[in-house]
């Protein structure tokens, strides 16, 4: 499995914008299906997206659809979870996750090889 790692974490007000990077090293991250995950204090951990290895395909959960966009440099090997409109509860810790597979659902949490420590996002009203 590749190693990732998040930055691009931190303060902002509702209604503005964020975008975190979740970047590989070594491996191409294009090879892997990467996902977004967040927890909020005291929450479990959610699935926000979830990206196809070597596609354009992306998969959302639905209370981020139209807000939060996944982009992809791959001369970086690095992805980027692009957020707009940000709400006070989208505040939490973000986490990129990879897989080689994709037998189980995206949204399971306990199928992915590998995470990276985490980027905090935290919104104020």
């Amino acid at each position: 499995h590749v190693q990732v790692v998040e930055s691009g974490g931190g303060l902002v007000q509702a209604g503005e914008s964020l975008t975190v990077s979740c970047a590989a090293a070594g491996l191409p991250l294009d090879d892997y299906f990467v996902a977004w995950f967040r927890q909020r204090l005291e929450k479990e951990r959610e699935a926000v997206s979830y990206t196809v290895q070597r596609s354009p395909i992306t998969l959302y959960a639905d209370f981020v659809k139209g807000r939060f966009t996944v982009s992809r440099d791959k001369a970086k090997n690095t992805l980027y979870l692009q957020m707009v409109n940000l709400k006070p509860e989208d505040t939490a810790m973000y986490y990129c996750a990879d897989r080689r597979t994709n037998v189980h659902s995206w949204k399971d949490n306990t199928t992915y090889d590998s995470w990276g420590q985490g980027t905090q996002v935290t919104v104020s009203s």
